[in-house]
C-alpha cells in the first residue's frame, strides 16, 4: 500500500488526459449535429467570428502582460534558495492553460448553440444534450488542464533535488499565471457583454420597443458574442483559477507535514488535494449522463441531479481517499489531526457550497419570494424596481456569509488551517459538473437569439426560453459557488502567505496593520467603480451608434435591410480591451508595493479584502441576478393584481431598467472581485519568500 501511494503521484496526469478526451468525444458528438438553416448558420457563424476576434484581440494584449510578468518573476527570483528562476514557466504554463481553458469552451460553446436551437425543433429533451454537452466540454477542459499542469509540473519539480516547501513556492507561479489571466479575462469579458447588452436593452428595448434578439437591433450580434466571451470563457477562466489556487493553497499548508516533522508522514498531505482533485474528474464525468428531461419536464431537475449526484458520489469517495493516504492520527504543534477530521473538513465545503448555491438559488431564481417583489415593485416604475433588487441583494449576503464563516470555524475545529484549505478543496472538488451546468446557460441564450433572428416557429423559441431561464438560475448557483470557493480558497492562501512569510499573528492593535485592513476594504469599491464606469461609458457609445443605425440606414426598422452588426462587436471590442488594464494592473502591483514596504501590512489588506470583497461579491451578483429573472417573470405574462403584464407594457420597461443596471454588478464586477480577492492572496504567496 505505502509503495501505490508513493508512487500515486503519476497516475494524476492520465487523469487530466482523461478529463481532456471526454472533452473531445463531446466536441467530436457535438459537431456532427445539424445547423439547421442556412440563415441560422449564418447568424451562428456572425456569433463565432466576433468571439474569435475578441479573444485573439484580448489574448495579443495578454502576452505582453504575460512575458513582462515573467522576466519579472525570473529577474526576482533568480539565484533564490527558498524558490527558482523556473517560477516563471510556472507562471507562463498556469497563464497558458487558463487561456487555453477559456477559449477551448468558448468555440465549443459557439459550435454548440446553433445545434441547440436546430435541436429544440424536436423537442427540449434533445435541446438540453447538447447545451449541456457544449458546457460539459468547457467544465472537462478547465480540470483536466488544471490537473494535467500542476501534477507534471510537480513531477518535474520533485526530481530536481529540491526540498518539498521549495517545489511548492515554484508551483505556485502556475497560480498565479492562472490568477491574472482569469481577472483580465473576467473583467475584459464582462465589460464586452454587458456593453453589449445594456445597449441592445436601452436602444433595442427601450427606446425602439423591439423584442430581445430581435434581428433590426444592431447591438444582438455583440450581445450574443458576449455571452460567450463573459459568461464561458470569462467564467473558466475564473473557476480554474479557483480550482488550481484551492489546490495549491492545500498543498503548501500540507507542506508542513513532512517527515522532518511528522514521522508518520511525507507527501502524503500534499498530494491529497490532487488525489481528491482527480476523483473529482472521474465522478463528473458520471454526473453528466444524469442530465436528462422529458418534454415538458423541468431541465433543473435533470441539472440539479448530474451537480448533487456528483457531490454525493464525492463525499463517499472523499472518504475512502482520505482514509487511505493520511494516517489515523499525527500530532503537530500541539494539534492532534486525524485522517477522519480531515474527511470532515472536507465534507463542510461541499455542504457549504451546496447550501450557498441553494441560498442563491431563493433570492434569484423565478418561482420565489425575492424575485416576485421586485416584479411587483416594477407597476411604479424603475426607481422602486432599483430599490427593491438593491433590497434583496444586500439581505442576500446574512445567509452565505453565516455559512462562510460557519465552514471557516468548523473546517479549523477538524483540522487547523489544513482543513480550511482542504474545505475549499471540498467546495470545487466536483468543478468539472458545476461548470458544465453553469456554461450550459450561455449557450440556451445564444439559441434563443439565434431563434428570434432566424426567426423560427414560436414553440422553439419558448423551449430555449426554458433553457435560459434555467441558465439564469444556474448561473446565480455558480457565481454563489465561485463566491463561496474564493472566501475559502483566499483565507487558504493568506495562511500559505503567513506561513511562508513567518508572521505568526496579526495584531489589529498595531496601526499599520489596521490601515492596511481599511486599504484591503476599499479595494474592492475601487474596484468595483473601475469595472461598472467602463460598462457605462461602453454602453454609451452602444446606444448612440445603435440609434444612428436606425435614424441612417433605411429600411432598418421595418426590417428590409441589414444593420452594421461588425460596428457594435468593434464598440465592445475597444472597450473591453481598453479598460481592463487599469484593474488588472492595480490587483497584482498593490500587494506587491505595500508588501516591500511591510509584509505586516501586506497581512492586514489581504484581511480587508476577502472580508470586503465576498460581501460586495454576493451583493452585486445576487442584485444583478433577481433584476434579470424579475425581468423574465413579467416577460412571462404575470397577474399582478388582475392584470397581466408582458412584454411592452410599463412594468416590463422598469424590469427592464432594473436588469440593466444588474447586468455590470452580476456579470462585470461581482464575479471579478471572486479573482481580485484571490489573485492578491497568491501574488503575496508568490513574493513571500522575498519579503519575510
Amino acid at each position: 500500500m505505502q509503495l501505490f501511494i508513493d508512487n500515486i503521484i503519476y497516475f494524476i496526469p492520465l487523469l487530466g488526459l482523461a478529463a481532456l478526451f471526454f472533452s473531445y468525444t463531446k466536441n467530436v458528438w457535438i459537431t456532427k449535429q445539424s445547423t439547421g438553416s442556412e440563415k441560422m448558420t449564418k447568424i451562428s457563424q456572425h456569433i463565432r467570428d466576433g468571439a474569435i476576434a475578441f479573444l485573439k484581440t484580448e489574448y495579443k494584449v495578454l502576452l505582453w502582460v504575460v512575458v513582462i510578468i515573467a522576466i519579472l518573476l525570473a529577474y526576482s527570483n533568480f539565484g533564490n534558495d527558498e524558490s527558482s528562476w523556473l517560477i516563471s514557466v510556472s507562471f507562463i504554463m498556469g497563464a497558458f492553460c487558463s487561456g487555453l481553458a477559456g477559449f477551448l469552451g468558448m468555440m465549443a460553446a459557439t459550435k454548440a448553440n446553433v445545434r441547440t436551437t436546430e435541436a429544440a425543433k424536436r423537442g427540449l429533451g434533445p435541446a438540453l444534450e447538447i447545451a449541456f454537452s457544449g458546457g460539459s466540454i468547457m467544465g472537462m477542459n478547465v480540470v483536466g488542464l488544471g490537473i494535467l499542469g500542476l501534477s507534471t509540473l510537480f513531477i518535474v519539480y520533485s526530481n530536481m533535488d529540491w526540498d518539498v516547501t521549495r517545489v511548492i513556492n515554484v508551483l505556485s507561479g502556475f497560480s498565479l499565471g492562472a490568477s491574472s489571466v482569469a481577472l483580465f479575462a473576467r473583467v475584459g469579458g464582462g465589460i464586452y457583454t454587458k456593453a453589449a447588452d445594456v445597449g441592445a436593452d436601452l436602444a433595442g428595448k427601450v427606446i425602439e420597443g423591439l423584442p430581445e434578439d430581435d434581428h433590426r437591433n444592431p447591438a444582438t450580434i455583440a450581445d450574443n458574442v458576449g455571452d460567450n466571451v463573459g459568461d464561458v470563457a470569462g467564467m473558466g477562466a475564473d473557476l480554474f483559477e479557483s480550482y488550481v489556487g484551492a489546490i495549491i493553497g492545500t498543498m503548501v499548508l500540507g507542506a508542513v507535514f513532512t517527515s522532518s516533522q511528522v514521522p508518520e508522514l511525507n507527501l502524503e498531505a500534499v498530494i491529497l488535494p490532487l488525489v481528491l482533485a482527480g476523483a473529482g474528474i472521474i465522478l463528473s464525468i458520471i454526473g453528466t449522463y444524469f442530465v436528462k428531461v422529458k418534454e415538458g419536464g423541468n431541465p433543473q431537475k435533470g441539472l440539479n441531479l448530474g451537480e448533487f449526484g456528483t457531490a454525493g458520489m464525492m463525499v463517499v469517495a472523499s472518504y475512502f481517499i482520505i482514509k487511505t493516504i493520511l494516517p489515523e492520527s499525527w500530532m503537530y504543534n500541539d494539534f492532534e489531526y486525524t485522517s477522519l477530521g480531515v474527511f470532515y473538513s472536507t465534507l463542510i465545503g461541499l455542504a457549504a457550497g451546496t447550501l450557498i448555491g441553494l441560498i442563491t438559488e431563493y433570492y434569484t431564481g423565478t418561482e420565489y419570494k425575492p424575485v416576485h417583489n421586485i416584479a411587483y415593485q416594477s407597476v411604479t416604475g424603475s426607481a422602486t424596481t432599483i430599490i427593491a433588487g438593491l433590497g434583496v441583494g444586500m439581505s442576500s449576503t446574512a445567509f452565505p456569509v453565516i455559512i462562510i464563516a460557519a465552514s471557516i470555524i468548523g473546517a479549523f475545529e477538524f483540522a487547523n488551517l489544513y482543513g480550511i484549505a482542504i474545505a475549499a478543496l471540498g467546495m470545487l472538488s466536483t468543478t468539472g459538473i458545476q461548470l458544465a451546468v453553469d456554461a450550459y446557460g450561455p449557450i440556451s441564450d445564444n439559441a434563443g437569439g439565434i431563434a428570434e433572428m432566424a426567426e423560427l416557429p414560436k414553440e422553439v423559441r419558448e423551449r430555449t426560453d426554458k433553457l435560459d431561464a434555467v441558465g439564469n438560475t444556474t448561473a446565480a448557483i455558480g457565481k454563489g459557488f465561485a463566491i463561496g470557493s474564493a472566501a475559502l480558497t483566499a483565507l487558504a492562501l493568506f495562511s500559505a502567505y503567513m506561513q511562508q512569510a513567518e508572521i505568526s499573528i496579526i495584531d489589529i492593535s498595531k496601526p499599520i496593520i489596521m490601515g492596511g485592513l481599511f486599504i484591503g476594504a476599499m479595494l474592492p469599491f475601487l474596484f468595483s467603480s473601475m469595472a461598472m464606469g467602463a460598462v457605462g461609458r461602453a454602453a454609451k457609445k452602444m446606444i448612440i451608434e445603435v440609434e444612428r443605425q436606425f435614424r441612417e440606414i433605411p429600411g432598418l426598422r421595418e426590417g428590409t435591410a441589414e444593420a452594421e452588426y461588425s460596428k457594435c462587436v468593434e464598440i465592445s471590442t475597444n472597450a473591453a480591451i481598453k479598460e481592463m488594464i487599469l484593474p488588472g494592473l492595480m490587483a497584482i502591483s498593490v500587494p506587491v508595493i505595500v508588501g516591500f514596504a511591510s509584509k505586516e501590512m501586506l497581512a492586514g489588506l489581504l484581511a480587508g479584502v476577502t472580508t470586503s470583497g465576498v460581501l460586495m461579491a454576493i451583493f452585486q451578483s445576487n442584485a444583478g441576478g433577481a433584476w434579470d429573472n424579475a425581468k423574465k417573470l413579467i416577460e412571462g405574462n404575470l397577474n399582478i393584481d388582475g392584470i397581466i403584464y408582458g412584454k411592452g407594457s410599463e412594468p416590463h420597461k422598469a424590469s427592464v431598467v432594473g436588469d440593466t443596471v444588474g447586468d455590470p454588478f452580476k456579470d462585470t464586477s461581482g464575479p471579478s472581485l471572486n479573482i481580485l480577492i484571490k489573485l492578491m492572496s497568491v501574488v503575496s504567496l508568490v513574493i513571500a519568500p522575498l519579503i519575510k
